[in-house]
């Protein structure tokens, strides 16, 4: 089984990467959030979930092993398959998620798409005590939870419509979503408006790394 893997990125799509591990290229599905954090060409280190079946054997990969740890312990809930755990990983933080089940809040995982009422009173019942109590909230975690991966990267999208690369949008758009005041939620407009104001003139726009 491959557990990890280290190697410089060839490419970053939107939910995969492809990792050059000594001239060998892995496809490896990733969360939507964790994809606008990476850059091509970088040195990465990826906790990857092999999944092997009879037609397909496919990769699923984390910037931390507790993330990956989280992803394996999901698709073993009833109901719960690779799609639908990797949402969960897309929308909720291990915290937040430790923080659901202790609090037995499935509505936390019926807003992840492909899961009903069922399957997130499943996961609750089936996880209970098997992920450690979360850590005090931070102020990335909040500003998180608030800018969803999907609105995250229809920003970064816009921006590239607009003429900038992707790999300095999507650098604009995590340094703004970090530097957003705690508690406040503006939509995609203005999100997109703000991300403007931070990468400056155009004239600039490939000076941001």
């Amino acid at each position: 089984m491959i557990a990890q893997l280290r190697g410089a990125l060839v490419s970053v799509g939107s939910s995969s990467v492809v990792l050059d591990v000594h001239g060998v290229g892995y496809a490896v599905a990733v969360p939507e959030r964790i994809a606008l954090s990476l850059r091509e060409g970088e040195e990465t280190v990826l906790h990857t979930s092999m999944i092997v079946r009879e037609d397909e054997q496919s990769l699923t990969g984390f910037t931390s092993a507790e993330e990956r740890d989280l992803f394996d312990l999901l698709r073993s809930v009833n109901g719960v398959g690779p799609k639908s755990a990797l949402g969960v990983l897309n929308e909720l933080t291990v915290d937040q998620v430790a923080q659901a089940l202790g609090e037995e809040d499935d509505g936390a995982f019926r807003k992840v798409s492909g899961i009903g009422p069922k399957t997130a009173k499943l996961i609750v019942l089936t996880l209970q005590g098997k992920i450690a109590a979360p850590a005090s909230p931070t102020r990335t975690t909040a500003v998180d939870h608030v800018v969803a991966a999907a609105d995250q990267n229809a920003i970064v999208q816009a921006l590239v419509g607009l003429g900038w690369s992707e790999r300095v949008a999507k650098k604009g758009v995590q340094e703004m979503v970090e530097n957003l005041p705690e508690g406040e939620s503006p939509g995609v407009p203005e999100l997109v408006r703000r991300a403007l104001q931070l990468l400056g003139p155009q004239t600039s726009r490939e000076e941001l790394r």
